[in-house]
C-alpha cells in the first residue's frame, strides 16, 4: 500500500514510501515530490538545506531512502502517523506556528457564502472584518 504524505505544503501519494515504527523511508527519487532533494550539504528545500546530524547518518540515510520522519521531527515539525490508512502528516514547526501568532495577522482562507462564492480572508486585508464562528460539540 502507498504511503499518504500530507505536510503544509503538499499532499503525495509515495508509491515506494516505507513505514517502520515512527520512521517515513522514502525513495530518493520520490523525494523531489514532497519538495526535498539530497544534496552533499544534505537535505535541501529551496534556498534551505539541513545537514545530516554527524554520527546519525544510519537513522537519516539508507542506500537509495530517506527518513523523511527524521527531517520532520529534526526541524521540530509534529509528526503523526496513522498505520492503518498508511497516512503520515507533518505540521508546521513550532517556531513557524508562534511566529504567525505574534503577527496577529489571521491565516488565510476560502469559503463560500450563502450564494456560493468564494470569498478569500486575504481579499479583505486592510479593511475591518469580523469573523463569527461555532461549534456543534
Amino acid at each position: 500500500m502507498a504511503e499518504t504524505l500530507i505536510t503544509p505544503d503538499t499532499t503525495v501519494s509515495l508509491g515506494g514510501g516505507r513505514a517502520e515504527g515512527d520512521d517515513l523511508w522514502v525513495p530518493l527519487a520520490e523525494l523531489v515530490e514532497i519538495g526535498w532533494k539530497l544534496e552533499p550539504e544534505g537535505a535541501c528545500k529551496g534556498d534551505m538545506c539541513v545537514p545530516v546530524p554527524p554520527g546519525r547518518e544510519a537513522q537519516w540515510l539508507r542506500p537509495g531512502a530517506f527518513n523523511f520522519a527524521a527531517l520532520a521531527r529534526h526541524l521540530d515539525q509534529p509528526v503523526v502517523h496513522h498505520a492503518a490508512s498508511a497516512t503520515w502528516v507533518v505540521g508546521e514547526s513550532a517556531g513557524t506556528r508562534n511566529a504567525a501568532m505574534a503577527s496577529l495577522e489571521a491565516p488565510d482562507f476560502t469559503l463560500p457564502d450563502l450564494s456560493g462564492q468564494m470569498h478569500s480572508l486575504s481579499d479583505y486585508r486592510g479593511r475591518k472584518v469580523f469573523l463569527a464562528s461555532w461549534a456543534s460539540w
